[in-house]
């Protein structure tokens, strides 16, 4: 229940600048925006920055923006203190500021969130950090332990093609300033495909991107998109993939599910037949294809995002790697009408693992709402599949 206010509490209004996106596992950490945009704004299959024009924020603007963030923290912890609860932020104080729209705008409600979440974690925003001088990073990043002391973590975007052209002495700095981690859109290891995509970058330069990172002591996390490669080439997406995060071994590889939307370039080679779609069951096979080509690295397999089919497809290579792939058969080895169940009532959020099918009741309820659907025709149902996940972009 949200806290009764004692006393007189004027409105807020204290804020900063957010940016649009940020990676899923990022979702409890500080939002703090250093460039705007993406400098290079071209892949096929993105939609967040079109029309938008890249920018660097100042040194100055950033460092007032976490200063913001320091007195947002102040007066959240005071609404705490006087219910009682001696500075901690409990789901009352969290509902408190969500249920007051009149005296807490969003750039409390984020706050709010984050320290909720232990406040040990922030996120740079935008697209390509690394655009910015690193000196100019640097003391970002310096200011912002100093200001916000609890900071355990600070992580960044990077476009490989920034990072291969930055020098290993500049990550290294970064690092000793107080970075912690890089998060790279691999999305794929195929030349051709990488091509097809315009993402401005080749293998061999995600290859150096990412051990330069390693090497400076930084921790990575490479994105991959699955059904990419599309019916036509995901094949050499699923085996070239796989051959560049062997030679760089990323301490994160983090998939993501390929979903096509009116606004993105990749839309139109859609509709002009240029690019045909996978289905569900064919990404699960890529991702198989892919998991099987995983080999002498170290890495953190997560399916951390909401549009992956087999979220529990997670684990720790080598060890975990024939759990994972079990998965994966297990779904595959299902009789057709048991997948397209367990697809629906995973796009509408009943589902969370293969083990959801033995719930009777959900089971029933998915089948139930499928038959509805389905009486009318099989595209109303991968209609209405389609329809949920484009909820969670």
């Amino acid at each position: 229940m949200p806290l009764e206010l004692r006393g007189n509490w004027r409105k807020m209004e204290f804020t900063f600048e957010q940016g649009p996106i940020r990676p899923p596992n990022e979702a409890y950490s500080l939002l703090i925006r250093v460039t705007r945009n993406c400098p290079w704004n071209r892949c096929a299959f993105c939609r967040t920055y079109k029309g938008e024009r890249f920018s660097v924020r100042s040194v100055d603007e950033v460092k007032e923006d976490i200063r913001t963030v320091k007195e947002i923290s102040q007066e959240i912890k005071a609404i705490s203190w006087n219910a009682g609860l001696a500075g901690e932020i409990d789901t009352s104080v969290v509902q408190t500021i969500f249920d007051r729209p009149d005296l807490y705008n969003e750039a409390f409600r984020r706050v709010a969130l984050w320290l909720y979440g232990g406040s040990k974690n922030v996120f740079l925003q935008d697209g390509d950090n690394l655009r910015m001088q690193a000196e100019d990073l640097a003391a970002i990043i310096t200011f912002l332990r100093e200001t916000l002391p609890n900071v355990k973590r600070i992580t960044t975007y990077a476009r490989s093609k920034a990072v291969y052209r930055t020098e290993l002495g500049k990550l290294k700095a970064l690092r000793e300033a107080g970075l912690s981690r890089v998060h790279i859109g691999l999305e794929s290891g195929y030349d051709r495909l990488l091509a097809f995509m315009k993402k401005g970058v080749t293998a061999r330069e995600h290859i150096e991107a990412g051990k330069k990172v390693k090497a400076s002591g930084l921790e990575l996390s490479e994105y991959v998109i699955l059904g990419l490669g599309g019916k036509g080439m995901w094949k050499p997406h699923a085996i070239e993939t796989a051959k560049v995060l062997n030679q760089i071994d990323p301490h994160f590889i983090r998939v993501r599910t390929l979903k096509v939307l009116k606004d993105m370039p990749l839309y139109g080679k859609v509709e002009a037949n240029e690019f045909v779609l996978s289905s569900d069951d064919e990404i699960i096979r890529e991702e198989g294809l892919f998991i099987d080509g995983l080999h002498g690295i170290k890495s953190y397999f997560t399916s951390d995002h909401v549009l992956n089919l087999l979220e529990q497809v997670e684990g720790q290579l080598p060890g975990d790697k024939a759990k994972m792939r079990g998965i994966i058969d297990r779904y595959l080895a299902l009789p057709e009408e048991e997948r397209l169940n367990y697809r629906l009532g995973r796009r509408a959020g009943l589902y969370r693992k293969l083990d959801d099918l033995n719930n009777p009741l959900l089971f029933q309820q998915v089948q139930d709402f499928l038959n509805k659907i389905g009486a009318a025709s099989p595209q109303k149902v991968e209609e209405t599949i389609a329809n949920f996940m484009e909820r969670y972009i």
